[in-house]
């Protein structure tokens, strides 16, 4: 037996429980991994409140690292003592060790440890494919990106920076502007003492930006929009204050000929060599010093309750771990 997070309904924080659970030998194309820490992301919380259903009792959790323990029949990517890591289905990360299969692993470089790990796949991957494969940004560019200050936004400062790009960031105090600031983010707006569009148009000379990185939803979608170049594009792809607005398809060409999409990190990184391409990116900016990943929480997992209280009350900058 070893202890892991079950919820047996939707609901709040309090859904979390910590129990005892069965872990089986791996079968077929599956890998046992024992568990060294867990990533902690928005998608848990849609897990746990049912926004993403899942059958009861679930297993939620979609970051993990760990040392593989044992392998299943046919898997010959993976042997006992490997360092790897994830961030795909099934969910069930929280937990002391589980059985993943093993063509949604990859295996760590020995110069990335393991709570990093942890925090840095799902957000990491995210910032990849959002960055160079939904739109593609050059340098020169400006983006607009939303929670500027959040695992996926210092990131996604620090990557842009990189490439060369001006980064305007929507934060909700000072501290965080000043977080965002100090990881590539050029101008940061607090939204809650500013209005963000009036502000992006001020910053691109009322031209708007060319792209919109949205992770909020319901508060910003319109806005989002508003701050959007002709032909511009508007990527949404979380929904942290609630689900966007439907829209009439027509406001997309009244408000320039716009681009919206609706993207995940599953569909970008479906296929094997996806994975593997978006990771090895991943794991040479952030070798090379070009992504510095942020751990500013840590928690047993046997607090995963609060842990989800506080990332709710955004309370938390960078990333989450919590270390079974």
């Amino acid at each position: 037996m070893v202890k892991a997070i079950r919820i047996h309904a939707p609901g709040g924080p309090e859904v979390l429980k910590y129990e005892d659970v069965e872990v089986p030998a791996p079968g077929p194309g599956e890998v046992l991994l024992q568990q060294k820490a867990c990533g902690l992301n928005y998608i848990d919380v849609y897990h746990r409140m049912g926004a993403y259903p899942l059958p009861y009792p679930a297993a939620i959790g979609m970051e993990g690292m760990g040392v593989v323990e044992a392998v299943g029949g046919g898997v010959e990517a993976f042997k006992p003592g490997d360092r790897v890591a994830y961030a795909d289905m099934p969910p069930g990360a929280y937990a002391e060790a589980r059985i993943m299969p093993w063509h949604r692993l990859v295996k760590l470089p020995d110069s990335i440890d393991d709570r990093t790990a942890a925090a840095m796949m799902l957000q990491g991957m995210t910032v990849e494919y959002l960055i160079r494969r939904t739109f593609k940004v050059q340098k020169g560019d400006t983006v607009l990106f939303h929670a500027a200050a959040g695992g996926v936004g210092l990131i996604a400062c620090q990557w842009l920076n990189h490439i060369g790009a001006t980064v305007i960031g929507t934060v909700g105090s000072d501290e965080k502007a000043e977080l965002a600031k100090a990881h590539g983010c050029d101008h940061t707006i607090n939204y809650r003492e500013e209005n963000f569009v009036e502000r992006v148009k001020e910053l691109t000379d009322g031209k708007g930006v060319p792209v919109v990185y949205d992770s909020v939803g319901k508060d910003t979608f319109e806005g989002s929009l508003d701050c959007l170049k002709p032909r511009g594009m508007m990527v949404l792809f979380g929904a942290a204050s609630g689900p966007a607005p439907s829209i009439d398809p027509n406001l997309l060409n009244k408000k320039g000929c716009l681009y919206l999409t609706r993207p995940s990190l599953m569909v970008y990184n479906k296929e094997r060599a996806e994975l593997e391409a978006c990771a090895s990116a991943l794991f040479e900016v952030v070798t090379s010093g070009k992504v510095k990943i942020e751990v500013n929480q840590t928690y047993p997992l046997s607090e995963t309750a609060q842990a989800h209280r506080d990332l709710e009350a955004r309370k938390t900058t960078g990333s989450t771990v919590l270390l079974p």
